[in-house]
């Protein structure tokens, strides 16, 4: 029998958000950023633009704010997205972290998700 693989979609990630969408922010994605749904991202604090995070950076980006809620293309120009902001309960196992992130980093990003009522699951 053929095993037919599904790529993650939202309901893989996004477990409850609040009525409305009021759980979702349109951002704009920098420029050279190719993000997966599920991404955690940072806002650039000079430009105002999303992009993963990196947590050795000091322009804003090494502090978690979302998480991606769509693939999101934006290679050759800054591109609009939809982002889970605040008030949400996200599946672990579908974040998407930076490569090489510790174990450390990871703790402090779910903490900073925390504080905006982005609360991450194992089992969720």
């Amino acid at each position: 029998m053929t095993t037919a693989n599904e790529p993650m979609n939202l309901g893989d990630l996004l477990k409850f958000e609040e009525e409305s969408f009021y759980s979702r922010d349109e951002v704009t994605v920098a420029a050279g950023q190719t993000l997966a749904l599920g991404t955690v991202v940072g806002r650039n604090t000079t430009s105002g633009e999303v992009a993963a995070l990196d947590p050795a950076a000091t322009d804003g980006t090494e502090i978690a704010i979302g998480v991606m809620a769509e693939d999101v293309d934006a290679t050759a120009a800054p591109t609009q997205a939809v982002m889970i902001a605040r008030h949400a309960l996200v599946a672990l196992p579908a974040l998407v972290g930076p490569p090489g992130i510790t174990a450390e980093q990871i703790a402090t990003a779910l903490s900073q998700l925390e504080s905006r009522g982005i609360v991450v699951r194992e089992g969720a």
